[in-house]
């Protein structure tokens, strides 16, 4: 069995809880004890924040107590710090592409910079002092780093730009308002950055910024976008593409997250495999593209669940399972 350790591990039970179903043996890290996945992994470790010197060290040092041979960050705020540290986790390999390409995605006014560089539609995007007067309303006021919809504003006019613009706490840019429907893209790439797989999906319902509703869809020519977007990137390992479908027929693209999305589960349940071929890279084989095997017209509609927890007598946090009163008993009395 493949140990695989996830990183900044949160609340993603979901993927956690499919790699096990796959045959790995999961480690989780995260700095909070009350992370939920903890208490779904075969095993987990309580490390430092991202930002302090002993991150690394503890990782490294859970590679080489569980041999892990697959490194799996879950959230965006390491992804620059394992890019860079692949020497000190190996042997394990760091599900991740170059830290250059980590840097770049990860502000998203470089990342509209990278795709027109690199031939890719994306919105028209400027600095704050940048923008021109003859620029197209709605405008979105947009943090250049962040996640989860945070510190996101739509403005109508110049006058609502200016505003938020100095309403904003943080570095921000400008893009101009996508017209036609959204898709998420859900795409997994080897080690070379060859796509092996992409899955559309529709965006019905999200909030803050995870879709909680939505439908698997095969359309080639989104199938093709998310190929092509991903390699010309140079993707490693999992992705999610975010871009719409507009009236003149072009699919700008408004955002890359080099990880599992939000919505893992449904590109899970239409079949993606993600978690077999992440397994497979870490064993070093070379899985070869199906990107038309999965099950178009698959739903997905999410809901809040739960961990309880007690202390143990050691102060440790182990899941409690409550003992409820037994409603026919009490009918009985």
């Amino acid at each position: 069995m493949t140990a695989v350790l996830f990183t900044c591990a949160g609340q993603r039970v979901d993927i956690v809880t499919e790699f096990a179903r796959a045959g790995a043996t999961t480690i989780v890290a995260d700095a909070d004890r009350l992370a939920p996945t903890l208490y779904h992994a075969d095993r987990y470790a309580l490390v430092p924040r991202v930002d302090d010197p002993g991150y690394v060290p503890a990782l490294a040092a859970l590679v080489r107590e569980y041999d892990v041979r697959l490194i799996v960050p879950l959230t965006d705020l390491d992804h620059m710090i394992l890019a860079d540290a692949r020497e000190e986790l190996a042997p394990a390999l760091v599900l991740l592409p170059a830290s250059d390409v980590c840097r770049q995605v990860g502000d998203k006014y470089l990342a509209h910079k990278l795709f027109i560089r690199l031939g890719l539609p994306s919105p028209p995007s400027w600095l704050a002092g940048e923008v021109p007067a003859d620029a197209r309303y709605p405008l979105f006021v947009k943090v250049r780093e962040g996640f989860g919809s945070r510190h996101i504003h739509k403005a109508a006019d110049a006058r609502e730009l200016e505003f938020f613009l100095g309403y904003t706490p943080v570095e921000s840019f400008v893009q101009q308002a996508c017209l036609g429907d959204e898709f998420s893209i859900d795409v997994f790439c080897d080690t070379d950055s060859r796509c092996l797989k992409a899955i559309p999906r529709t965006m019905i319902q999200s909030k803050g910024g995870e879709s909680i509703k939505g439908e698997t869809i095969k359309d080639e020519e989104l199938i093709e976008h998310g190929c092509r977007v991903a390699e010309a990137i140079g993707i490693v390992g999992p992705a999610n593409i975010q871009c719409f479908r507009e009236p003149d027929g072009s699919l700008p693209v408004t955002d890359v997250n080099p990880r599992f999305g939000g919505a893992f589960p449904l590109p899970r349940a239409a079949g993606s495999r993600y978690p077999e071929l992440a397994l497979a890279l870490a064993r070093g084989e070379r899985p070869e593209p199906a990107l038309d095997e999965f099950r178009a017209g698959v739903f997905m509609t999410r809901f809040f669940s739960h961990l309880t927890l007690t202390q143990d007598g050691d102060g440790t946090l182990v899941p409690y399972a409550e003992e409820l009163p037994d409603p026919v008993a009490a009918d009985r009395d």
